[in-house]
């Protein structure tokens, strides 16, 4: 496995979970539209926790969403799932760091270390796939509702977190895909000789006697 490869896709798996975890409690998940309105008050913006409104004077008022039940299922599932992107991030920069070639961690059995960075890389394959499902099916809500003509609320535009979270996702996916492909490439230093190990004493036995070369000219009694 190819050490700048390993390092390459570290360095993409480490930005996307730095990524996730700046666009977990971004504000700016949706900002009310301006669309249509002829003179506006206040914008408002919410992201997963709460909800958010500023006036002209540019005085921010915030409010936690009361009650996890009352939410929306798109927004529980979306905090499941960048959630759960965190912790498959936290794994994934974990094993990809003990599989790395360059580190000294789990010592000098490079097939084995390329398995655990290959384990690494499907970590953060998941951490990409729950970000980009958690992200787009909270931006899918919020076009529904602007093209919809007859809902009655407040109309919101996607925000610059949604936008963090995609370039999370995709740099995650990236990383993921890198280790997983890199891992199957093998060069002949790669390989370690293991040196025999014979299952029985028996077997050593026969070996030994095999290799040797008997003289004919003595007969069996002369080894006794």
């Amino acid at each position: 496995m190819n050490a700048i490869v390993e390092a390459f896709a570290f360095f993409l798996g480490f930005l996307a979970w730095l990524m996730v975890g700046v666009a977990l409690p971004n504000r700016y998940w949706k900002v009310s539209s301006v669309d249509g309105n002829v003179i506006t008050t206040s914008t408002i913006y919410e992201n997963l926790w709460m909800s958010c409104a500023t006036d002209s004077t540019g005085v921010h008022n915030c409010r936690d969403f009361p009650s996890l039940l009352a939410l929306n299922g798109y927004i529980q599932a979306s905090r499941a799932l960048m959630i759960a992107a965190i912790v498959f991030g936290t794994f994934g920069l974990v094993a990809t760091l003990v599989g790395m070639k360059c580190s000294k961690i789990g010592g000098e059995n490079y097939i084995l270390k390329g398995r655990i960075a290959a384990i690494g890389g499907v970590f953060f394959l998941l951490q990409g796939i729950c970000t980009m499902i958690a992200v787009s099916w909270y931006a899918a809500n919020i076009t529904q509702q602007f093209f919809d003509q007859f809902y009655p609320g407040t109309k919101y535009e996607i925000g610059e977190g949604l936008y963090i979270g995609w370039a999370s996702a995709t740099l995650a996916i990236c990383g993921g895909s890198c280790l997983l492909c890199a891992c199957k490439v093998q060069t002949p230093n790669e390989k370690i000789p293991y040196p025999y190990q014979p299952t029985s004493r028996g077997h050593v036995l026969s070996t030994v006697e095999s290799s040797q070369t008997v003289p004919s000219n003595y007969g069996r009694n002369a080894y006794v």
